[in-house]
């Protein structure tokens, strides 16, 4: 973090000035990013009422883009900073759900979870991406070592992971179970409503236009989704701390990246990769956020990624608390050699 980077409480309360969403703004960046993706839909319905599957699956491409961007918004929503009034945010929120196949108000709670327990080595979980310290996958037994290294590898964290999530998992509130009827019928709701989505669009555009277009935005877009919340959290000068010393601001702020995307890639993602601000300020709607950083400028090296960096980062899986640092298991091996017998090394 910046050496000159205020301290808790002053930035809750400079953050605070910039909190206020704008009627006409929101509305406007709802159909920048709806109206798109419903277009691109339909010309991929008609490429593939013409035969022309390829193009279909092409299209795919930009269409994952204004998903993501849509779920930005129901991602605002969740946190009533899209509107000023509740159930304009949640009404919003739980309409977009159906098309990003996320019930609402379970994502709702989970992240608010993350957000109240996020760099917590004390309360992990709900919300996350699972993490172990050094110690604790060194005491696993052999078998849930390779578990735990299957997990952390890209091509399931980044690929048939966030398949598995969206199409399968988010169809019961997985670990809000024994949180009363609401995660319950939010979650059957939207289950509800995709399926009669799903039939009507099978019905007028055929079922082969929905397994080419639909299906293959939504993976893409959860691929993308799952990837830019692993580099907001995920990096190797992250924060994870026990719970006697968390302090919840410098877990914003040392625990989240500025992830520093392109331009285009930065306004197709909503600005979260303005993450650390995100997280002190989570009342700030996304199109304020390069405000923040344009008055605020010593914000801007904290905790940055480039597109670059952050591709390293997708090897990192292990905390180890003595160097305050995400490693990999490379450099787990490293550690192990000298410190555990050769029986430890997995």
């Amino acid at each position: 973090m910046s050496e000159h980077t205020p301290q808790e409480p002053a930035w809750r309360q400079v953050l605070a000035a910039y909190q206020r969403p704008s009627l006409p703004r929101s509305i406007l960046e709802i159909a920048l990013s709806a109206g798109p993706l419903l277009a691109i839909w339909a010309c991929a319905w008609v490429a593939s009422a013409f035969g022309l599957w390829w193009l279909a699956l092409l299209l795919a491409v930009p269409a994952a883009g204004f998903m993501v961007r849509l779920f930005i918004v129901q991602h605002d929503c969740s946190h009533r900073s899209f509107f000023r009034s509740a159930a304009a945010n949640d009404w919003t929120g739980r309409v977009i759900g159906v098309l990003t196949m996320t019930p609402y108000d379970c994502w709702r709670r989970s992240h608010a979870v993350h957000h109240a327990t996020a760099g917590d080595l004390d309360h992990r979980g709900l919300g996350d991406i699972a993490t172990l310290t050094v110690d604790e996958y060194r005491a696993l037994p052999f078998w849930r070592r390779l578990g735990y290294r299957l997990y952390r590898h890209p091509v399931v964290l980044f690929g048939l992971g966030p398949a598995y999530l969206f199409v399968v998992e988010q169809r019961l509130p997985v670990g809000l179970m024994r949180e009363g009827i609401w995660p319950w019928v939010s979650a059957m709701t939207t289950n509800a409503m995709v399926a009669v989505l799903a039939v009507s669009v099978g019905w007028l555009a055929g079922w082969p236009a929905l397994l080419l277009v639909h299906l293959p935005t939504m993976a893409l877009a959860a691929s993308i989704g799952v990837w830019l919340f692993f580099v907001q959290h995920q990096f190797e000068r992250t924060y994870w701390a026990r719970r006697g010393s968390w302090n919840p601001t410098e877990a914003a702020l040392q625990g989240s990246s500025h992830y520093d995307l392109p331009a285009v890639l930065r306004w197709m993602t909503g600005n979260i990769g303005v993450h650390h601000v995100h997280h002190v300020g989570s009342r700030i709607p996304f199109y304020r956020l390069p405000a923040v950083l344009r008055d605020h400028p010593e914000l801007r090296d904290v905790n940055r990624l480039s597109l670059g960096a952050s591709l390293r980062c997708a090897g990192l899986s292990l905390w180890d608390e003595a160097s305050q640092r995400l490693i990999s298991f490379r450099q787990f091996r490293r550690l192990a050699v000298a410190k555990a017998p050769a029986r430890d090394l997995a």
